[in-house]
């Protein structure tokens, strides 16, 4: 499988300089590469190539692997958006985002990342540098830093592409990893469900919770600052905001692979497969007031599974995605579903049975058993039909019933 490990580059002045100059070249490159394709409607690589490599190569003084690459990643960005449009991210055709992102032609920023190879870039991990094509000429000599487990990584499983970033001042070098992974356990004694959720950010069948409160206290305090400084609108609070814009998603992106990496190591000790919700288009699913909204929004699930998702691959762990619907109102113990068995969002209590417990838990329980009944029947829904007299609101309809809602990650991975 493949990784993407990130180290940070230490370059000096001179080098920073040079680096820089590098970046503005090959984004300006790309992006009137880009206004040929969308003026003369190519997106293929090699057409695009004889349009434009030639001229690429003598205006912004780039090489000939340089040249490739800045033709590549515009008829990459083209396909990207495609792809967007294809599964409905900018809305309908006709709509105004749609035309806005149709209606011209891809324009790269001046620090935009620039991918290198092999022949473009050389790593020395041994003594944590690297040789590196710029504009002026190669650079050798630039300083990197990361952790052992980083360094071995490299060092064993780089191959392919590199990517130059800079952000905030910053430079980094992503590389990309061939990772083995472990064989897929085929054979699972059970699955652990896992709830995912705004005020919780998970909660698993075996009644570990792991609560999001202080990471929403912390967002909102974030908010509530931006919003003063944004007001405010003088230099010193620009400056602020600048330092403070990745803040919260650094922190939350931290978090979220704390989580994953429990659940996974506890699913592969316990041999048991990893059961999680399928909550693809929750966004445009519900409707909320206007003071749920941005907390709604920042709530990072598809993160988070997609961290569950790549570690449970390279331990070999099997993961299955079920249906939600339902979930927080079925009752794990006897299996009734009424609207009025979720007392709060904490507490859940069924009408039937008389069975009480937390409501994450429950909803974790439900999970749990779909995806055990899902692996047995060969990754076919049988999330239960609700009766048609009760009719979900808000988050509670996350997803309607039908017999293909679910995915099986052993396959689809």
């Amino acid at each position: 499988m493949k990784l993407v490990v990130q180290v940070k580059l230490l370059p000096t002045p001179v080098q920073a300089a040079a680096l820089e100059a590098t970046l503005r070249a090959c984004n300006e490159a790309a992006t009137w590469v880009s206004e040929v394709a969308f003026r003369k409607d190519v997106r293929n690589n090699f057409a695009l190539r004889k349009l434009t490599y030639d001229a690429v190569k003598a205006q912004w003084n780039l090489g000939a692997q340089a040249a490739q690459h800045v033709i590549k990643k515009t008829c990459d960005a083209y396909a990207a958006l495609k792809a967007n449009l294809r599964a409905g991210n900018f809305g309908k055709p006709g709509s105004r985002r749609y035309h806005r992102a149709t209606g011209r032609s891809i324009v790269f920023r001046a620090e935009g990342a620039q991918p290198y190879d092999d022949r473009m870039l050389s790593w020395r991990i041994d003594r944590r540098c690297i040789s590196i094509w710029t504009t002026v000429g190669r650079i050798k000599n630039v300083a990197f830093t990361a952790s052992p487990e980083q360094l071995v990584t490299l060092a064993l499983y780089r191959k392919g592409e590199s990517d130059l970033v800079c952000r905030d001042g910053m430079w980094f070098m992503s590389a990309t990893c061939e990772v083995p992974e472990a064989p897929l356990n085929a054979g699972p004694v059970d699955f652990l469900g896992v709830d995912l959720g705004i005020v919780n950010i998970a909660t698993t069948s075996d009644g570990e919770i792991m609560a999001g409160r202080e990471l929403n206290r912390i967002r909102g305090r974030e908010r509530t600052l931006r919003a003063k400084l944004q007001r405010k609108n003088t230099p010193s609070a620009k400056r602020r905001l600048k330092k403070r814009r990745r803040k919260e998603s650094r922190r939350a992106r931290d978090i979220n692979h704390k989580i994953a990496k429990v659940m996974v190591a506890e699913a592969e000790r316990t041999g048991r497969g990893i059961a999680l919700e399928d909550l693809r288009g929750i966004r445009e699913r519900v409707r909320l007031r206007k003071p749920q909204r941005a907390t709604h929004s920042s709530w990072s699930f598809a993160q988070l599974g997609s961290f569950i998702a790549y570690k449970a691959r390279r331990a070999g762990v099997p993961v299955v995605y079920v249906d939600p619907a339902y979930t927080s109102r079925t009752c794990a113990e006897c299996g009734h579903i009424d609207k009025a068995n979720r007392v709060s969002q904490a507490w859940f209590a069924c009408r039937n049975c008389g069975f009480v417990d937390h409501a994450d838990r429950n909803s974790s329980r439900n999970i749990r058993a779909r995806a055990w009944e899902l692996w047995r029947r060969g990754a076919q829904s049988m999330a239960p039909a609700p009766p048609s007299r009760q009719r979900g609101s808000g988050a509670e309809r996350k997803r309607s019933v039908t017999s293909s809602g679910a995915r099986c990650a052993s396959r689809s991975l």
